[in-house]
């Protein structure tokens, strides 16, 4: 066997046309196998020390390799997106990369690959490799494609779209720059000339942007492959072909990323266009031929276009085609010019395409609205979101991000980005950036830093930092290369005051933030520029003087050209009024008008047995962006018990930077509903809370230290039998939380100290989840509270072991006094967490208890509960109950089925359908917080 392996590498060799000097050269030999989707490779590497180090090892990437198993890289990080596809996949539907065999110049090497890294290995060199000699390293090895709904490149019912499948030489520049595969398609390898000779069967096709020559022997295709100074190269092997090539020009393209809706001539015409102007920022395209595959699309789409309703035909079918292909072909022609770290150096790249998506726009779609043509309908052409250019996207998502404080900075290595930012935010910012400079420096000054960076660069290893340096400018851009690049401070400016004297104004302009930029001041008349200075070098607070012109406003930032956080307080009028910006009443949630003092009032509803259908008028100043002060004033009508009631809330959140605290909030809130037929409660609690930061925004895990006054004035009934203290109380409540909600494992555990005038009791809740290799779910949850001090006179504070009275007003009941009917079947798993009622429900010492689930098939699960309930004078009453568990949907919908307990057996007593306990949200917000998991 070994002389045979050593035969096929001396012919590999042989047959090679390459030359064995100081090109880095690739060739492969592969031989694909559709049954059982494997590639069978023989593969040379001419690798050229072009570094000033002499080399001992050198490593290779075997990418294919981070599907082998769920203890890989590539499976964790499908773990931290909340998928499990992988987790629980069918092994021969995983993959893997198998090395047979290593070579170096024809003496066998050894080769070392951990399992904490499997998808990269180094290899020993027989003798040290000094500078600029070179090496030949041949390897065989076996790789099997995984299925593509993974990551999207693989194997489907026709197609093998191959990515990442050949092993790849890592980049040295003073360090070896090995990464893992994380589905993040940034492998980082040098320019390479490949020969690649690939064996299909005759009944399928190839599709690549290299040179082909092709023959046919007998049952197989025999495709000889070859490009020049490439990098990755995609291949797409299929039965039913539905690539087509475009005679565009300069280059040709092969693509399945058409329209149906346009015909050849009128796509062909758009890609010259979009191919011209490419060219005119980043010259000459280094290839004839150019492969696009839907994949990259759909992998990365055009926000915007897939979160609007197709049915409405948002946007024209030209539209929408050319920049949906335009900003495939712009990453596309961008990654073969030159190479960037795209794992550590990412946001020129990502810039440059950001910025050249907005520019294409800008020349030939200035018209185009960001919700298209949703924007003309009645209705919806008076909010201000219609009035959103499609540009206008870039700072708004930015803007977004920053009021969640969940942006991240520019540089971060890319693995550690959220899935939001790597996709969306970062590279909003890095485009936005380059647009203010383009503003601030010139036109011309950015256009030309971008053609002299490709022109100096193509064909290399670039480095975003030396784009900054090269910009032919005097002004200081220490600003851009260290704050803007290098953090997640947020700018924000605001005029403070201004003064009028008899030839001139004085405005004060202040800083309130820790991040010092060049900012416009605009003076305006009917919102026409009358006047423009660029202001510089404010780090707190200054006034400056300007002449007095034919204008009766002053903004900051008038056009949005710097990515500010807060563009509200930019405005004054020049002459005091009384108001500095005029009411604007808008009806539903809209975004932000930095213009106007905003009111929204939006119809709301929510139900509840005694009241009914409740249907209110929310009004706030809150829009689409989240702000620092937020208030919701909610008046009501209860259809049942025909009553007004309502509810209110006023929020102050501070997010500071630079610190361990995410977020301080304190506000106050309250409500007025019906608690029991008739009867109503009134509710008033401020309250005070810190959230701590993340280790980093791919940590789910999350930190709140909570304090609150909970105020409730109940109405008494006429026939009232409960004890007064009932009626009306005040409960101070300290809470500590922690959750890691990952979807293999989730834990959360909580601790709470109350304090009322009658009582004082701890509570501590702790939870476990787990699902097992085989796709079974374990539940633990433990439940341990005291008292303190108890001089209640009823067990109405009392902790519950199966429904909560719900004292403090925090759950959803839907009918919270209920006893018996439907409604009273609700459960909310709190306190003791018992489905079944047993005679003893109430602990007014202590309670302890401990409930279990297991998964017996999908949602089908079994639960056991088992607890101790203390009374005083009462003796210790142990409690145990099982059942089956409906868990359809977690902490969102679910069915508990008693079958025995302290009862005896449940299932066999009358009137059993009264037993069956649920758990039901029906709260838009906590079903789409439950669905945005893992994104933000």
């Amino acid at each position: 066997m070994k002389k045979y392996i050593v035969l096929i590498v001396i012919l590999c060799a042989i047959c090679s046309k390459k030359t064995y000097g100081q090109n880095n050269t690739i060739d492969i030999i592969s031989i694909f196998k559709p049954e059982s989707n494997e590639l069978k490779v023989t593969q040379s590497i001419n690798y050229h020390n072009s570094s000033n180090t002499t080399l001992n090892e050198i490593y290779l990437h075997n990418w294919p390799n981070a599907y082998k198993d769920k203890n890989t890289p590539l499976a964790k990080r499908f773990i931290e997106n909340y998928s499990k596809n992988f987790h629980f996949a069918k092994d021969k539907h995983r993959g893997f990369g198998k090395i047979n065999s290593i070579y170096i110049d024809y003496e066998v090497a050894t080769w070392e690959v951990t399992e904490k890294n499997p998808d990269f290995f180094k290899i020993i060199l027989n003798k040290p490799l000094k500078p600029n000699e070179s090496v030949k390293i041949n390897a065989t090895y076996v790789v099997r494609l995984p299925k593509d709904k993974f990551t999207k490149y693989g194997v489907n019912t026709v197609d093998y779209n191959l990515r990442y499948w050949y092993l790849a030489p890592a980049i040295f520049n003073k360090k070896w720059y090995v990464y893992n595969n994380l589905d993040l398609d940034d492998l980082y390898i040098d320019f390479y000339d490949y020969n690649i000779t690939l064996i299909v069967p005759v009944s399928y096709k190839v599709n690549t942007d290299l040179a082909i020559i092709k023959d046919t022997i007998k049952d197989v295709v025999r495709y000889q492959l070859i490009g020049k100074q490439k990098t990755d190269i995609e291949l797409n092997i299929t039965q039913e072909n539905n690539f087509i090539e475009f005679q565009s020009k300069p280059v040709s393209i092969i693509t399945n990323l058409t329209s149906e809706k346009l015909n050849t001539a009128v796509q062909t015409d758009i890609l010259n266009r979009e191919l011209d102007f490419l060219k005119s920022y980043l010259g000459d395209f280094p290839h004839e031929k150019l492969l696009i595959n839907r994949v990259e699309y759909d992998k990365n789409p055009v926000y915007g276009f897939n979160q609007l309703p197709s049915f409405l035909a948002p946007f024209s079918d030209t539209f929408e085609w050319d920049i949906q292909f335009f900003k495939v072909l712009s990453k596309k022609y961008i990654d073969n010019i030159f190479v960037f770290n795209q794992r550590e150096d990412a946001w020129l790249a990502d810039g440059i395409q950001t910025f050249l998506m907005i520019k294409y726009v800008e020349k030939y779609y200035p018209e185009v609205k960001a919700i298209g043509n949703i924007s003309k309908i009645w209705g919806i052409k008076n909010f201000n979101l219609s009035k959103l250019g499609f540009n206008d996207k870039y700072p708004f998502l930015y803007q977004f991000a920053t009021r969640k404080n969940i942006d991240q900075a520019l540089n971060e290595n890319a693995a550690s980005l959220s899935n939001f930012n790597r996709k969306i935010v970062n590279k909003y910012k890095a485009g936005l950036g380059l647009k203010f400079l383009e503003s601030y420096l010139g036109d011309s000054i950015v256009k030309q830093g971008i053609v002299e960076f490709a022109k100096n660069n193509t064909g290399k290893l670039a480095q975003s930092s030396t784009f900054v340096e090269n910009l032919k400018t005097d002004k200081n851009l220490d600003w851009f290369k260290n704050d803007y690049l290098k953090t997640n401070k947020k700018i924000d400016y605001t005029i403070k005051k201004i003064h009028k004297t008899k030839d001139s104004i004085e405005v004060t302009i202040l800083n309130k933030r820790n991040f010092t930029a060049p900012i416009q001041l605009y003076g305006l008349k009917d919102d026409e520029i009358k006047f423009k200075k660029w202001l510089v070098g404010i780090d707190s607070i200054s006034t400056i003087k300007i002449p007095q012109n034919d204008f009766n406003r002053l903004s900051l930032n008038y056009n949005f050209e710097l990515p500010e956080y807060n563009l509200k307080n930019n405005w004054k009028n020049v002459d005091k009024k009384l108001l500095n910006k005029p009411v604007q009443l808008k009806f539903l949630k809209d975004v932000e008008n930095p213009y106007y003092n905003q009111f929204f009032y939006t119809p709301v509803y929510r139900f509840n047995y005694y009241d009914g259908l409740v249907l209110g008028l929310a009004i706030s100043n809150k829009t689409i962006l989240e702000k620092s002060f937020q208030y919701k004033l909610t008046p009501s009508y209860s259809t049942k018990s025909n009553t007004f009631s309502g509810s209110y809330s006023f929020i102050y959140e501070y997010l500071p930077e630079d610190n361990n605290i995410n977020k301080f909030v304190i506000g106050a809130g309250g409500s007025s509903f019906l608690y029991a037929p008739n009867l109503t409660y009134t509710s008033l609690t401020p309250f005070a809370a810190i959230e701590f930061k993340r280790n980093s925004l791919r940590d789910v895990s999350n930190k709140v230290l909570a304090a609150s006054l909970v105020s409730i004035d109940k109405e008494k009934s006429l026939t009232q039998t409960q004890h007064p203290e009932t009626n009306k109380y005040n409960v101070f409540n300290l809470e500590f939380g922690y959750s890691k909600p990952d979807i293999i494992d989730d834990v959360r555990f909580s601790t709470g100290l109350e304090i009322s005038s009658k009582f004082s009791k701890l509570s501590l809740t702790a939870q476990f989840r787990k699902l097992t290799d085989t796709n079974t779910q374990f539940d633990f949850r433990f439940f341990a509270g005291a008292f303190l001090n108890n001089n209640t006179e009823t067990d109405y504070f009392s902790f519950a072991l199966d429904r909560p009275t719900d004292y403090l007003f925090q759950y959803d009941y839907l009918g919270r006094s209920e006893t018996t009917g439907f409604f009273s079947q609700q459960i909310i798993i709190n306190e003791g967490g018992f489905k079944s009622k047993l005679p003893v429900q109430y602990a007014n010492q202590f309670l302890t208890t401990l409930n279990t689930s297991i998964g017996l098939w999908r949602w089908f699960e079994v639960y056991t509960d088992v607890g101790f309930v203390k009374n005083k004078n009462e003796k210790l009453f142990f409690a145990h109950e099982n059942g089956v568990r409906l868990n359809f949907v977690q902490d969102i919908l679910e069915v508990y089925f008693p079958l025995h307990s302290n009862l005896g057996w449940e299932i066999t007593e009358p009137n059993y359908s009264s037993k069956i306990r649920f758990v039901l949200v029906i709260k838009p917000k906590k079903i789409y917080n439950f669905i945005k998991r893992g994104f933000y």
